[in-house]
């Protein structure tokens, strides 16, 4: 009966343990499913944040000299960030909420993490693919400058997911 009692007591204290630690990680874990949430339904111009990046970072390259295969014309605002984020979003599915992410999607343009075929890389309604040419243009930057570009890529998110906005 002693045994009982003590394998009852412990299985109360680790039951007991076990609520207070599933409770405190939902606290922690639940506002970045529902900013994950919030981001995934509301609509997302990969043109107008990367304008915004270019902004503030004018030394970051365009890559916008490739020919829309609608006008015949440079698609002037099809650039090397917005298709950086349409890729990291669209084509990979990952979040823009961390800044690891960016990190990894940088990584794929170096061929570090996935690797990236012409196959899955759209043209983004181009008249070539700007695949190699992107990949070149990542391999120009330095460390200090993809880090910087990652962090510009997570700050952008992160300022247009702020309550404030």
């Amino acid at each position: 009966m002693k045994s009982f009692i003590n394998r009852f007591n412990w299985l109360a204290t680790s039951s007991v343990a076990l609520f207070l630690v599933s409770t405190m990680l939902l606290t922690v874990v639940m506002p970045e499913c529902a900013q994950a949430v919030s981001q995934s339904t509301r609509r997302i111009s990969p043109t107008a944040i990367a304008a915004q990046i270019y902004e503030q970072h004018p030394d970051f390259p365009l890559e916008n000299q490739y020919i829309s295969s609608e006008t015949g014309s440079e698609a002037i605002s099809n650039t090397l960030i917005s298709r950086i984020i349409r890729y990291h979003i669209y084509i990979k599915n990952r979040p823009t909420t961390f800044r690891l992410d960016w990190k990894l999607t940088l990584a794929d343009y170096l061929g570090a993490f996935e690797r990236m075929s012409s196959e899955r890389y759209v043209d983004y309604g181009l008249q070539d693919s700007p695949l190699d040419g992107d990949v070149a243009a990542i391999e120009r930057l330095s460390l200090a400058e993809r880090d910087r570009l990652a962090n510009a890529l997570y700050e952008s998110f992160a300022a247009t997911d702020s309550p404030e906005s």
